[in-house]
């Protein structure tokens, strides 16, 4: 078996070896900065150009139309706050309940400074009801719009394209956070609306502290990062030139083997689930069965809390999530389960398993011959279940 049995992948995944050898160069040969006007620096900057083209290809976008961040959070932050400082205190925005706080955190401090602010729905599977969104937009003016692309607990793929549609149509700023959906699903901005989307390169491969903005030209907003000329003057602060090496790399690995590696990761996703199915009783898969990622699987143990079943797992070398890594550490309930009306009894059982280009078949094997023991002995010491006095997590 291997030592580790890496399945979080919706929280990071492994840089691959082929973006590491890409960025090498730039920490110890090509180390010139790329803002400066002699040759060794200007070489470097032909190259974050290289990059950038490679990026905006990703998005079937023009270069242009790329500024690179340090994250999504710093993307989602810069299309948010940027857009509202840019439309002033009569800007309403509307998100859904169940994006990432990277989203939900800075609409919520949009609400304390004055501006109107809407969190959307959704039902038992996670997914939007878009007439919810067209009444919210009636009669707005100066909106901005952002809605997940895929949900990063669930898998959840909303339906973007008609979502952004709807926004242009009443005149509002669409944003997504395309976190989860990027290397997984295509990008097209040629067939999505979108205003703004939201990368991060360690979701795909790439390392962590790497991330994209793609902004549609005409795009009104206001940069976030102040202090230099960088990114045309949107986002000031000298450019990570290794990890925007390593992230343009990430893009090109993804973009070329995506199809085929999608039908592999949903045959062993499918499988898991099966298994899971099969071996433990009083188990619901949460999320939408017919649009979610290929790679994300998450489901609630009844009467038994994710927490456990994590710890328990990590003894045995297999990692899984119990939902967000940005919300560890929290006992509350996952926000995402919450909002889809999960029944309390399986409320704090949500366990996400999540794959990767790196998991293979042993992989989900060795998961399927360890989680039914961890489920059993923990039901065995639970006060909860259905022969059982039944009470509250909360």
């Amino acid at each position: 078996m291997k030592e580790t049995i890496y399945l979080d992948n919706n929280a990071t995944t492994r840089t691959a070896p082929e973006v590491l050898e890409a960025m090498m160069p730039y920490f110890c040969e090509k180390y010139g900065n790329p803002s400066s006007m002699h040759e060794f620096g200007g070489s470097v900057g032909k190259a974050v150009d290289a990059a950038r083209e490679q990026v905006a290809a990703f998005f079937n976008a023009h270069p242009d139309e790329i500024i690179f961040t340090s994250c999504a959070t710093e993307s989602d932050n810069t299309a948010i706050r940027g857009a509202a400082e840019w439309y002033g205190r009569e800007a309403k925005f509307i998100t859904t309940a169940v994006e990432h706080p990277a989203v939900l955190q800075p609409g919520r401090r949009l609400k304390a400074e004055g501006r109107e602010c809407t969190e959307l729905p959704v039902d038992g599977k996670g997914r939007l009801d878009l007439d919810r969104l067209r009444a919210e937009l009636k009669g707005t003016k100066n909106a901005i719009v952002s809605i997940m692309w895929a949900n990063n607990e669930t898998g959840t793929v909303f339906p973007v394209a008609e979502a952004a549609a709807i926004a242009k149509e009443a005149g509002a700023t669409f944003h997504t956070d395309a976190v989860q959906a990027a290397g997984k699903l295509p990008l097209d901005m040629s067939k999505v609306p979108a205003d703004m989307v939201s990368i991060s390169g360690h979701k795909f491969h790439a390392p962590k502290g790497v991330g994209a903005l793609y902004v549609r030209r005409g795009t009104k907003f206001k940069p976030f990062m102040l202090g230099g000329h960088q990114e045309s003057g949107r986002r000031a602060g000298t450019q990570n030139v290794p990890f925007i090496i390593g992230l343009a790399k990430a893009c090109e690995l993804a973009m070329a083997g995506m199809e085929e590696e999608n039908r592999r990761l949903a045959a062993l996703r499918d499988r898991l689930e099966r298994g899971i199915l099969a071996s433990c009783p009083d188990v619901r898969v949460n999320g939408d069965p017919e649009n979610r990622l290929p790679n994300t699987l998450n489901v609630s143990f009844e009467y038994i809390e994710g927490e456990a079943i994590t710890y328990r797992l990590s003894d045995c070398g297999i990692c899984v999530s119990t939902g967000s890594a940005c919300a560890s550490g929290s006992l509350d309930p996952s926000h995402v389960i919450r909002a889809m009306g999960v029944p309390f009894t399986a409320l704090h059982g949500s366990t996400r398993f999540s794959l990767s280009r790196y998991t293979t078949d042993e992989d989900i094997d060795y998961v399927l011959d360890k989680l039914p023991p961890v489920v059993h002995g923990l039901r065995e010491m639970s006060p909860f279940g259905p022969d059982r006095a039944v009470g509250t997590f909360t």
